[in-house]
């Protein structure tokens, strides 16, 4: 395998762009409603523009996981555990890493769900 860390630095810096876009939008969005009397719930507007501010926010959460993923990628690099399943110990498949540079565990263990959001579970 060729050495991931021009990869991972590159994941990083398109998803740190990719969340401050995100952020800009969701502030808009939030912006955009603060001055107003929308009613979310009855007003035909008021639905879509709390339907918009909804999703952005919920890509937002999502672009900063993947970017605590690739940090979490780059630490296990420096560490020398980059390619270890964090769940079993076992290596991580080259083949999975290809696809998923920040990947954390195996594929067995990522079927199980044993690593969430930065634990393992028992």
């Amino acid at each position: 395998m060729t050495d991931p860390r021009p990869r991972l630095v590159e994941e990083r810096r398109r998803t740190a762009l990719h969340l401050d876009a995100l952020r800009g939008d969701h502030r808009g969005f939030v912006e955009a409603s603060k001055d107003t009397n929308a009613d979310d719930e009855h007003d035909p507007e008021g639905a879509t523009i709390a339907f918009e501010r909804s999703q952005v926010a919920a890509l937002v959460r999502q672009a900063e996981h993947h970017l605590e993923a690739v940090d979490a990628a780059l630490a296990r690099l420096d560490a020398g555990t980059y390619g270890v399943c964090v769940a079993c110990g076992r290596p991580v498949p080259a083949e999975r890493l290809e696809v998923r540079p920040a990947a954390a565990t195996c594929v067995g263990c990522a079927e199980r769900g044993a690593y969430f959001g930065g634990s393992v579970r028992a």
